[in-house]
């Protein structure tokens, strides 16, 4: 699974890496090198403009979206806590994530993830978790498979309509491979530059050519290093959790 990633890109670095047409200068986030579930989130997506006409192209915006899914049809947002993750084996036909999979399809930037194996604890005979940062090992943006949702508080009145929404979204996973395989049996799905345009086309809905542009990083691409079990505390934020500890 993907459970905790690090994010601390510029909105202006995103525009220019992920060619992003739309993006509100007033919507800002603080970088953060412990990204969790219900966090607010950069993400990538297209879609056409509001008050557009019908007929209006789709445009790429960068936008600020709640990590953990919550699927139209939920009765509130509790749900979206256990829905950080979407299998790549079932995620065209999984209910919560089938409709999102067809039309709502997004990225999300990363400088990396963490996930946690299991490593002896010194003098006590038992095992402990081992917090590991896995990353591009050029650097890199990590463009991170992702669905999107709309989701409309029922609570709200219908004369407070924009208040009412929340979009929220989801890491597509897979078996993991290259150093992620050492470190836990599934990892989050990356996408290249080359397939940004047909991953993001909302007009692009055939499930096989879709599920064809999914891939696990290719072999040699991402590093792994121990890191702090600081990092377990969501309350902890700071460059700091990214510096090498001894495994």
């Amino acid at each position: 699974m993907c459970g905790r990633y690090v994010s601390t890109r510029s909105p202006q670095e995103l525009v220019r890496h992920f060619g992003v047409a739309a993006w509100r200068p007033d919507e800002t986030l603080e970088p953060s090198w412990n990204v969790a579930p219900t966090d607010p989130v950069w993400a990538v997506l297209e879609r056409a403009p509001r008050q557009a006409p019908e007929a209006a192209p789709a445009r790429r915006e960068l936008r600020v979206l709640r990590w953990g899914l919550v699927p139209s049809w939920a009765k509130d947002t509790k749900v979206g806590a256990r829905m950080i993750n979407a299998r790549v084996e079932t995620v065209h036909d999984k209910p919560a994530f089938r409709r999102a999979f067809a039309r709502h399809r997004c990225l999300l930037p990363a400088d990396g993830f963490y996930e946690w194996r299991s490593a002896p604890a010194e003098g006590t005979g038992r095992t402990r978790k081992q917090p590991c940062f896995i990353h591009p090992a050029d650097g890199g943006v990590l463009a991170l498979a992702g669905l999107y949702a709309y989701w409309r508080d029922p609570a709200v009145p219908h004369d407070d309509d924009l208040a009412a929404w929340l979009t929220t979204c989801t890491v597509i996973t897979t078996d993991a491979t290259d150093a992620a395989g050492r470190v836990h049996p599934r990892m989050p799905l990356a996408l290249g530059p080359d397939h940004y345009d047909a991953w993001l086309d909302p007009g692009h809905q055939d499930p096989g050519a879709l599920r064809a542009l999914l891939s696990p990083p290719a072999a040699g691409r991402l590093d792994v290093r121990p890191v702090s079990p600081a990092v377990n505390d969501v309350h902890n934020n700071g460059p700091r959790l990214l510096e090498e500890t001894a495994p």
